[in-house]
């Protein structure tokens, strides 16, 4: 407490006024959405919707079969097994997403019950942060956390870790309004709420509590649910309106198409047949639609995510939401924090210039005494406590094999003078080890230097013409000098320096250096074509040197229109950021709510947007971002509001994030183009049994076992394929394109189509043939429409399966401009391929009735692999004449 001042603060009467008025000082914890509701919300999939739909008809007709029709219980297989597919799509994807809210689970309790200490009734008392009130009176100290947004009354070498809230970790404080920084994010003589105070102490009168700090202000913008669509969520959804659309035109189609043929076909109309005719065509379009929906893509997708979700953790991409893995490589603008990301995080001495022998102890000497700072050398890598500035210098001097502690332990410290804004320089008198008694100080260069009268050689015009060039490199610097005392010489008074003829010693320029690995790394993901745009709490000059530095700015071709402060865009509506915005390249001086303006400027320009952020001021932009990517030691509420964290909060990491994301698109697209040709042929099949006559020769619950289980494992083998480097060389997708691109939909009808007919003109043989062996194709005489037994049921469905099996390593290949042979780390694709094919093998020999086969012979099952592998032949033919016909 101050001695100059002496503070009243509130009354009783007061405190309990104004915590009436003003609220208490507690952050209102979000609502949590109940398990039940979060699962619920897992049916609203479209295609989860259809198969809803075609569950509870197939339901109607299995009942009808089984008490109308006195069919067997199995008939009600088909249901369960709809049904099974329904829960284990919304079932896995609910289950995976709360497994990884609780591997993110992150304990975000703010310890309200801290002391502070306040002055009420003109006593100093200690009172728990919850009950601190707007208007009391609070003291402050180095190493506590503010417990409200408050305005300096006194402060004295105050400096405070504003990191959380602005990125920037040392912002100075003062109560002088001559030394008020005009570029701060904050005022000079305002303290925020969860900001920390590094050096010095003060007083404070608090000026908002609770959620009205802006520590709160962000906190609950944080929980602000935007509803974001994700791209694969709005391409999922585009396919699953076909897919429905399509199935039911095409059932309607089937009745109405049937009904007209037998009311032309029947002289007589009689209502009992003809009400045992539509029921029977209501079953065959029920089928149809069962056929057509495929299963297995909610699952297969929610599978391929999370495989990559899993795979991208060795890439320290430690994803909390599914889609957020697919949406990354869609991402056309990277909006990233500058400190600790494109940054090492850690002021580093980058250069030092000493104007008197390099071996002079005083050198190592003074660096060491006159320092606030400390190291803690027992962690695998030295870390600053204190002033980081401060403890850069510690950090040289271990670096140089010299022990801070050792130097220190050996001086004795007489006097000092703490720095402060207003001196801009510290000082510390020692005895020294050498036995004098010697006066240290450092600060800001050309005070020091204006201080010494012998300076060592160098002149005024020359030390400003170095600090001009550090400045422009965005580097802060320190002048040192330092004086031997005569004895019974006076050097400090009244905390000033009252000693002459000082010896300068020299310069250090000190930096937070860029990663070794950003450059690089910015490089790929501008050639990839995404845009970035440095969001920082820091000064423009410093901002625009870090953007030279990773090959961001340009100064031949970028000028003011690329840069911005916060506090111009505040000044900006909303419809002018917006015009504006795809112009920015750097925002500086920028506070928690200017981050997600930014934000919601470049959604309005159809932008998809990751945003990187470790404070708290980020989480606002984080929610409101397409993928929100916190850092590995960023707060806890901006891992809440995220949807990946970076573990090694690299730069680098990002574009290993948008790699896997633009290859897993491509693997799923890969996955609709095999399951998708397994669908249009056998909705071709059915479709034109129902109008030639023919008996279907694939049941619902053998096209489940294709559609879920064969299907899914397919969709878990293609997503197991590596990613290639070589999507990092295109453009981003057009966020509005169809999944099912132009060339797909040519590979889905033609390759459809060709299977279509093989398949028809093997079914219309069997059922006009006695057949009991494949040997026997070409023997039999072709006769009248006998039916199919159930050798040829099964010789049929293993050779559709087959057919697809193969087709697989075609679409294995789609895309990747190589043969389907060229299988380099594709191993899990071949183990979940051998899977299936022996799957195939078992569902055959054992499946019975459940799926409406028996077992075949070797022989048969040896021609049906051989013949059927002609189509992976067919489609290597066509890879290699298309390449030699792009070269």
């Amino acid at each position: 407490m101050s001695q100059n001042k002496n503070y009243k603060g509130l009354s009783q009467q007061e405190v309990a006024q104004s915590r009436e008025k003003y609220g208490i000082n507690i952050l209102t914890p979000p609502e949590k959405e109940s398990l039940w509701r979060r699962f619920i919300g897992k049916f609203k999939d479209p295609l989860i919707i259809i198969l809803l739909v075609a569950g509870f008809l197939s339901i109607g007709i299995s009942c009808y079969e089984y008490w109308g029709l006195s069919e067997p219980a199995t008939v009600f297989f088909e249901p369960v097994g709809i049904f099974i597919a329904i829960i284990l799509a919304t079932g896995l994807a609910f289950i995976f997403e709360v497994k990884a809210d609780r591997e993110f689970a992150i304990l975000n309790k703010v310890n309200d019950d801290e002391p502070v200490t306040v002055i009420r009734e003109r006593s100093a008392i200690k009172i728990p942060k919850r009950d601190v009130v707007t208007g009391d009176i609070v003291i402050i100290s180095t190493g506590e956390e503010i417990p409200a947004d408050g305005k300096l009354l006194e402060a004295t070498s105050l400096s405070i870790d504003e990191s959380t809230l602005t990125g920037e970790p040392i912002c100075h404080k003062t109560v002088v309004e001559a030394d008020f920084d005009p570029e701060a994010t904050f005022p000079s003589d305002a303290v925020m709420r969860g900001t920390k105070v590094m050096e010095g102490h003060g007083v404070m009168r608090v000026t908002a509590v609770g959620d009205k700090t802006e520590n709160g202000k962000v906190f609950t913008a944080s929980q602000i649910d935007d509803h974001i669509k994700t791209p694969l969520n709005e391409q999922l959804d585009r396919l699953g309106s076909l897919i429905s659309k399509a199935s039911y035109a095409i059932g309607a189609l089937i009745i109405v198409a049937r009904v007209v043929i037998y009311l032309l076909s029947v002289p007589d109309f009689e209502l009992i047949p003809f009400l045992a005719y539509f029921l029977n065509t209501i079953m065959v379009a029920v089928t149809l639609i069962v056929v057509a929906v495929p299963e297995g893509l909610p699952m297969a997708v929610t599978l391929s995510l999370a495989y990559s979700m899993r795979r991208m953790l060795k890439t320290n991409n430690l994803v909390r939401k599914l889609h957020a893995c697919e949406t990354m490589g869609t991402t056309t603008v990277i909006c990233t924090d500058k400190t600790g990301t494109l940054t090492q995080n850690q002021m580093q001495v980058a250069h030092t210039d000493f104007f008197i022998s390099a071996d002079d102890p005083v050198i190592a000497e003074g660096m060491a005494v006159n320092s606030t700072a400390m190291l803690n050398l027992s962690k695998y890598k030295p870390e600053v406590l204190g002033n980081p500035t401060e403890g850069a210098i510690l950090l040289w001097l271990n670096s140089q094999n010299i022990d801070y502690q050792k130097l220190r332990d050996n001086a004795e410290v007489i006097a000092e003078i703490p720095f402060s804004t207003e001196r801009k320089y510290m000082a510390t008198l020692v005895k020294s080890a050498s036995g004098k008694e010697i006066l240290y100080v450092k600060g800001a260069p050309e005070i020091i230097f204006s201080l010494c009268t012998d300076t060592s050689g160098v002149s005024k015009e020359e030390i400003q013409a170095l600090l001009l060039g550090y400045q422009n490199q965005a580097m802060r610097t320190l002048g040192f000098a330092y004086r031997e005392l005569a004895p019974g010489e006076k050097a400090i008074s009244d905390s000033k320096i009252i000693i002459e003829h000082l010896k300068f010693i020299g310069v250090a320029a000190i930096s937070d250096p860029v990663r070794k690995d950003v450059p690089d790394a910015v490089r790929e993901v501008l050639d990839a074509g995404i845009k970035i745009k440095i969001v920082t709490g820091d000064t423009p000059a410093t901002a625009k040197e870090i953007g030279r530095q990773i090959g961001l700015w340009n100064d031949k071709s970028d000028s003011d229109r690329n840069i911005i402060t916060g506090t111009e865009i505040e000044k900006l509506s909303d419809k002018q950021l917006a015009e504006r915005v795809e112009d920015f390249k750097i925002i500086a001086r920028a506070r928690p709510m200017d981050k997600k303006r930014l934000v919601e400027a470049l959604r309005s320009q159809n932008e998809v947007i990751a945003v990187t952020g470790d404070g708290t001021n980020d989480a606002p932009a984080l929610k409101a971002a397409h993928v929100g990517l916190s850092m590995g030691d960023g707060t806890a509420v901006a891992k809440e509001a995220s949807d990946i964290t970076i573990i090694d909060n690299s730069f680098s990491s990002i574009g290993r994030a948008v790699l896997w994301g633009r290859s897993l698109y491509r693997n799923i697209q890969r996955f609709i183009l095999f399951q998708l040709t397994v669908n249009v042929v056998a909705c071709l099949i059915v479709l034109c049994g129902s109008f030639m006559g023919l008996q279907s020769p694939l049941t619902v619950t053998q096209m489940l076992w294709v559609n879920l289980i064969m299907d899914t494992f397919a969709a878990v083998a293609l997503a197991s394929l590596p990613p290639s480097e070589s999507v990092m060389k295109e453009k981003p997708r057009s966020r509005t394109a169809f999944i099912i691109s132009k060339q797909m939909w040519e590979r889905i009808f033609d390759i459809g189509g060709f299977f279509f007919l093989i398949l028809l003109a093997f079914l219309y043989y069997l059922e006009h043939t006695d057949l009991t062996s494949l040997l026997q194709i070409g023997s039999l005489p072709v006769g009248a429409n006998r039916g199919l037994s159930p050798y040829e049921l099964s010789l049929f469905f293993t050779t559709f399966v087959m057919l697809q099996f193969w087709n697989m390593f075609n679409a294995r290949a789609f895309q990747t401009g190589q043969s389907a042979f060229h299988l380099k780390g594709c191993k899990g694709f071949l183990y979940i391929s051998t899977v299936i094919f022996f799957g195939q093998i078992l569902i055959v020999s054992t499946g019975g009735e459940f799926f409406s086969v028996v077992p075949i012979s070797i022989c048969d099952w040896l021609i049906i692999i051989f013949s059927t592998s002609l189509i992976l032949f067919i489609g290597e033919f066509f890879r290699l004449y298309t390449s030699r016909q792009t070269r």
